[in-house]
């Protein structure tokens, strides 16, 4: 697919603006909210609190310098699009989990920016209010893990997402997306530079050839695995359980299988034969489980 030249900030740079929470969310209090504002909120508190951290290791550091440059490529989506015209793919993993994270908590502070100026003009735009849900699409694999299904109902319902399924393959499932929802003009997607086609791909990217036709926005591209890892971990968001079973990239049952880099070389008893997920550091080790 062809790429665009991306506005948002060049990976390796750091913009020179700290993002700050909202007004009215440092204390917490969601009372009225609705359920996507309140999901939003706690989210924007985590993202804090893991900026505000002293980088201790290199990856602490690299993975705060990847999330200021992932949120400043959806300050700058949601500006020129907004929720209305957004949408999310989301299959439970965990590249797509930490995009989920990071759209939630730049929601606050882009809800804060459209609020009426105490200019006492009056004016007949009304001010923008919280969406209930957050457009989202899971392309679903043939054979589907339970546990990632079971772990996409349970993101449904703590992030209020609007989750359309629709069965694989991509292209016709995207294509009966878009004709259910004609507004939705660009999609968030959770890729990475080590993903199969993610060699060149930059932050906004337009779907080429006889694809349906929509913008691509890729925060997350440039993030190594050992980051990810680090935003789960240190944001504690809960996650999928097979990544705790040697499992390192989740695609369905007939093509999956725990990640044998992470083998133990002598379990012992009920002990588990694989170690999680989040010990692996090797990006090109990531898909050893992976048939395809």
């Amino acid at each position: 697919m062809a790429t665009t030249t991306t506005t948002a900030a060049l990976a390796g740079t750091e913009p020179a603006q700290q993002h700050k929470p909202a007004s009215g969310t440092e204390n917490g209090d969601t009372t009225g909210d609705s359920t996507l504002r309140a999901a939003a909120l706690d989210c924007e508190r985590r993202v804090q609190a893991l900026l505000a951290r002293e980088p201790n290791s290199k990856i602490l550091a690299g993975t705060q310098r990847q999330v200021r440059i992932a949120m400043g490529v959806i300050d700058e989506a949601l500006e020129k699009y907004g929720p209305e015209e957004l949408s999310l793919s989301y299959n439970g993993g965990k590249d797509c989990l930490v995009l989920l994270i990071l759209l939630l908590a730049a929601l606050p502070r882009h809800f804060a920016k459209k609020r009426p100026s105490t200019d006492p003009t009056p004016t007949t735009t009304p001010p923008p209010t919280y969406p209930s849900t957050l457009q989202s699409v899971y392309i679903v694999s043939p054979h589907p893990f339970a546990e990632v299904d079971a772990f996409v109902d349970t993101s449904v319902t703590r992030y209020a997402l609007d989750l359309a399924r629709f069965p694989s393959p991509m292209k016709p499932a995207l294509e009966s997306y878009l004709a259910a929802r004609p507004a939705v003009r660009a999609v968030f997607v959770g890729t990475r530079r080590t993903d199969p086609h993610g060699e060149r791909l930059t932050h906004f990217d337009m779907t080429d050839g006889d694809w349906p036709r929509f913008m691509r926005i890729h925060p997350v591209i440039d993030w190594h695995y050992a980051e990810i890892w680090a935003f789960i971990r240190e944001t504690g968001v809960e996650y999928c359980p097979l990544y705790d079973q040697g499992y390192t990239s989740l695609g369905g049952t007939t093509d999956t299988l725990p990640n044998p880099a992470l083998r133990k070389e002598d379990p012992s008893g009920d002990e588990a034969p694989h170690r999680p997920a989040y010990e692996l550091m090797d990006d090109y080790e990531e898909r050893l489980g992976r048939d395809r």
